[in-house]
């Protein structure tokens, strides 16, 4: 399975946060995304469903994050973060090399490889986590 991707209606919490929230700017922007990627055929706005800030598929990429970063590898003519895991794999490789990763490097705390995690999720215990899982994994 893939988990949980969060059972919010994407564009109507980020209206919600657009208008009613300390970082109102930052929502407009990710709301505006948002509908840029229905527009752009790439998920149905049934399926523009995510967590509580917004965040879409089984990576949990803001709607910029999507725009941006995201990867059409399966070849379909559209980027699904929520039902293509060769999406999914390709655009978070995406996003991590275009922010620096560097291959074969460590990734734990206070890395290069760490801060560049950064750009996917500001939360150092996410980070911490998402390393934790990988060395279990990889093995130590």
């Amino acid at each position: 399975g893939t988990g949980d991707m969060g059972n919010l209606p994407v564009i109507r919490t980020l209206a919600t946060m657009a208008h009613d929230c300390r970082r109102a700017e930052l929502f407009q922007r990710e709301l505006l995304a948002a509908l840029q990627i229905v527009q752009r055929g790439d998920l149905p706005l049934r399926d523009m469903i995510g967590a509580y800030a917004g965040e879409i598929g089984q990576t949990q990429f803001l709607p910029s994050s999507y725009i941006k970063y995201g990867v059409d590898y399966d070849g379909n003519g559209r980027v699904d973060l929520r039902h293509s895991v060769p999406d999914v794999l390709a655009s978070t490789a995406n996003l991590l090399k275009a922010n620096g990763w560097r291959a074969g490097a460590p990734f734990g705390e206070g890395t290069t490889n760490f801060e560049v995690m950064r750009e996917w999720n500001r939360a150092v215990v996410y980070r911490k986590t998402m390393v934790l899982f990988a060395e279990r994994l990889t093995g130590p």
